[in-house]
């Protein structure tokens, strides 16, 4: 009942993402610095908090353990501040790696389901991030430039088509 009442707020949000991810979109490199950026100031504040926080517990087995993947956290977040150009080249490198470690798990499990009905949709989106994967490696450095934002940008976009596809569902139910 919530939702129907305030269908409009739902459409007016996903207008407001979907302008968003197409302004993502249109500046990818402002955008893959960005999320560059926002990583690093989470590494950065994580691993200032679990130092912290180590030293806090210090009597506890994992002391040493925490102590070190705090310093490893606080200084990744650094080093990707001071040069975010890298930082951007390295998550890109690591986005790469993981679709095509992912499409390839995909398809292999797509041929073990290869009876059942619906198999063929696991295929097809293992060979997509495969071809993802495989694309954004094939053109590293370059890659680095536009992959994170439009990876951002395309997520923006469609947050903001499913809120407003929840919006005119509402709307049709509310009539």
């Amino acid at each position: 009942a919530r939702v129907r009442e305030n269908w409009g707020w739902f459409v007016a949000l996903g207008v407001i993402l979907v302008l968003g991810g197409l302004v993502i979109i249109a500046a990818p490199l402002a955008a893959s610095i960005a999320v560059t950026l926002f990583i690093a100031a989470v590494l950065f504040i994580g691993g200032a908090i679990q130092i912290y926080q180590s030293f806090k517990v210090q009597g506890w087995a994992g002391f040493l353990w925490s102590l070190i993947t705090g310093i490893i956290a606080l200084a990744g977040g650094i080093i990707i501040y001071t040069n975010p150009l890298a930082g951007t080249l390295a998550l890109t490198l690591v986005v790469a790696a993981v679709f095509v470690a992912q499409g390839l798990s995909q398809i292999v499990f797509a041929l073990r389901l290869r009876p059942h009905t619906g198999w063929v949709w696991v295929l097809i989106a293992g060979l997509v991030s495969l071809a993802a994967g495989g694309m954004i490696w094939a053109e590293l450095p370059a890659s680095a430039d536009w992959a994170l934002g439009l990876m951002a940008g395309i997520s923006v976009l469609f947050n903001g088509w499913s809120y407003i596809a929840i919006g005119l569902a509402a709307r049709a139910t509310a009539e």
